[in-house]
């Protein structure tokens, strides 16, 4: 079999480039084409028609910029991080992380998109940038805007997740770093890489997304779940804004399943914070509860009693 090569194509090179290879064999020849090199992004670099002005974070699908465009709009650039981009099961996810906010449009509670696609192989997402941080590096700091401003933001999150349910739609990871505090107090939605449809009846899903201390338990033990997951995670969120606290401890996911099976092991919240009204402390505790036949089914039955509790 002859080795043959094509303009742009090296029929060899160093031991470590070979990994990243690829291989067509046609009429007899063997072609070796090694991909393009990803640039690194830095500060005041071009992304498209994009101007990148700092980084905000970086997480463990992507990275994302303050990034602003010929008119001098400021938008959140997400960029997935360029060793993922030959894995097809990422590209995969985080396209449909797209996919689910652009068909979530318009909410006030979850974060804008404006578009997304691939620019010199690297996928990106351009959404509204939010000047803020999320819920837990509030919570880590104890800042006062939570405390102040409690009763909009459990209705915010909760009109979010009632909206996404309403448009067929499981979060799957909702909790406090995956929701941006705005200057306003307002709340923004973000992260669906891992959202699934509703099924019409609970199933097992493939893979076990998620983070462990707020799943609900059908999750953690990859049993056939439903909508009433993301309630139960919003439970757990709404607890840890109200006392400070987890509900459940736990290094592992399994430590975390026998304390949310364990009769007794939940305090309830007015123990740890005396001020939380009654109505208020039953609606947390029902959102708790490790069987879902006992919880709230809609996120929309749990917004009109937190109202009829917060407003009345």
């Amino acid at each position: 079999m002859e080795r043959c090569s094509l303009p742009g194509v090296r029929p060899g090179g160093p031991r470590e480039d070979w990994r990243n290879a690829r291989f067509h064999d046609r009429e007899g020849c063997v072609f070796f084409w090694w991909p393009r090199k990803v640039r690194p992004l830095s500060p005041m670099a071009r992304f498209g028609r994009f101007v990148l002005q700092e980084r905000v974070k970086s997480g463990g699908m992507a990275e994302i910029w303050l990034a602003r465009d010929e008119a001098h709009h400021h938008y959140a650039l997400r960029v997935m991080h360029a060793d993922l981009e030959r894995q097809r099961a990422a590209r995969r996810r985080f396209r449909h992380g797209c996919e689910v906010l652009a068909q979530l449009q318009p909410h006030p509670f979850i974060v804008r998109y404006y578009e997304h696609g691939r620019w010199e192989g690297r996928h990106y997402l351009v959404m509204e940038y939010v000047e803020g941080d999320n819920l837990k590096e509030r919570f880590a700091r104890h800042d006062p805007v939570l405390t102040e401003n409690v009763a909009q933001l459990l209705l915010d999150m909760a009109a979010a997740l009632e909206h996404m349910h309403e448009r067929g739609y499981m979060h799957l990871d909702f909790k406090p770093e995956n929701v941006l505090v705005t200057a306003g107090a307002s709340i923004r939605l973000v992260d669906f890489d891992i959202a699934q449809p509703i099924p019409p009846a609970p199933r097992r899903l493939d893979r076990n997304p998620g983070t462990p201390a707020y799943m609900a338990p059908e999750q953690l033990a990859r049993q056939p779940l439903d909508q009433r997951v993301d309630i139960f995670a919003y439970g757990v969120t709404a607890y840890e804004l109200l006392t400070n606290q987890k509900p459940f401890r736990g290094s592992t996911p399994d430590e975390i399943l026998r304390e949310q099976q364990s009769p007794g092991r939940l305090r309830p919240p007015r123990e740890l914070n005396p001020d939380i009204p009654p109505g208020l402390e039953r609606i947390l505790l029902r959102c708790l509860q490790p069987d879902p036949n006992r919880r709230y089914v809609w996120m929309s039955q749990l917004r009109h009693d937190l109202e009829t509790v917060l407003y009345r």
